[in-house]
């Protein structure tokens, strides 16, 4: 989707479709700049930062999520994918905090204590970010207690575990089996992932999924919470 003609492109040119379809190869191709000039023009236009949100950012980060799934795009690129997006975000965030809009859902994650390995982590956070969630990411090594004190603070619809070593795969089920003891296990849609995972161990875990990559976390995401409100709503 790169555009050789880049570098001679004014974008104030374009119209709004083409300039919308010119933010999603700006953000596949991992165009910071680009992105955040046009995430501006579009909002001088008049557009409401929701749907610059909507059209432009989500939808182009929801094509990268997808080539991203199917092995087309890597972990490098998504990358610089998700730090394009995060530019246009940081223009975004307080507008959208004004107009009182709210996130699909609300996400805690965090790498589980003992391991130190923070990439898919990262990646799955700016993903999520990307298709509309608000994330708070606990960073690396937690214990069960900072879980524990974020969920209590911060009332996320999702609790996200990784961990990328086989050592530390197994303080999953301490953080999920101490929800239970708690009564606040069915509170949190808990998905785990990592390199070393695989369905079998998140079903072992008691996780809601296991995500074998940050497009497939979205995805689960998606689903699970639109299940869980639609359960609540009947």
């Amino acid at each position: 989707m790169a555009n050789e003609f880049e570098d001679d492109l004014d974008l104030n040119t374009l119209n709004d479709e083409e300039l919308t379809e010119q933010v999603h190869d700006d953000l596949y191709n991992g165009l910071r700049e680009e992105v955040v000039e046009a995430t501006n023009i579009l909002l001088g236009r008049g557009w409401t930062a929701a749907r610059v949100l909507d059209d432009a950012l989500v939808e182009g980060m929801r094509i990268v999520g997808v080539d991203f799934r199917d092995g087309i795009l890597f972990v490098p690129e998504v990358l610089l994918a998700a730090n394009a997006m995060k530019g246009g975000m940081e223009i975004l965030r307080p507008l959208l905090a004004e107009t009182g809009v709210e996130p699909i859902g609300k996400m805690v994650i965090g790498t589980v204590k003992g391991d130190i390995h923070d990439i898919g982590k990262n990646l799955v956070g700016m993903m999520m970010e990307g298709a509309g969630f608000e994330v708070i990411d606990l960073g690396i090594n937690n214990p069960v207690e900072k879980y524990l004190e974020a969920i209590e603070l911060h009332k996320p619809d999702i609790l996200g575990l990784s961990a990328l070593l086989t050592t530390t795969m197994p303080y999953m089920k301490v953080v999920i089996d101490t929800l239970k003891e708690k009564g606040i296990r069915n509170d949190y849609i808990v998905l785990v992932g990592g390199a070393p995972l695989n369905e079998e161990f998140g079903k072992a875990v008691g996780a809601d999924a296991y995500c074998r990559d940050a497009g497939i976390a979205v995805e689960t995401a998606k689903t699970l919470i639109a299940a869980r409100r639609a359960a609540a709503a009947a």
